[in-house]
This record gives structure tokens, sequence and C-alpha cells, in this order.
């Protein structure tokens, strides 16, 4: 599971480096690590304040306002 996170993050730091195309498996594997942020936020409180940068948080959004469209 760490090494498939590891990539998911590779992928993710990539697409905001401007190293690959912003696509599915970059807006797949956002969700992905969402929602394995999440999980630790719920088992210890001591993630409670950790999250993603303003950057991907922008991500994010774009991805909603696709969605939505």
């Amino acid at each position: 599971m760490i090494e498939a996170d590891s990539s998911r993050v590779r992928i993710l730091q990539k697409s905001l480096n401007g190293e690959r195309a912003v696509d599915e498996q970059t807006f797949a594997s956002l969700e992905i690590l969402s929602e394995r942020l999440e999980v630790l936020k719920r088992l210890d409180e001591v993630f409670e304040k950790v999250g993603f940068s303003p950057v991907v948080e922008r991500l994010k959004a774009q991805r909603s306002a696709v969605v939505v469209r």
C-alpha cells in the first residue's frame, strides 16, 4: 500500500510540476490520497490539521468545477 501511495504522490507531483498532463489518473490519485488523509484524521487527532497545499486544493476545486458542468 505504501508503494502504491508513493506512486500516486509521484503522479500528482509530476502533474503539478507540469511534467505530465493533468488527467483522469491525476484526479484519481488525488481522490485516493484525499480519502487516505481523511482516514488518518479519523484514526488520530494528531492528523487533524494536516492538509494539502493551496496548489493541490485549487486542483481539487478545478476537478469539482469540471464535474459540476
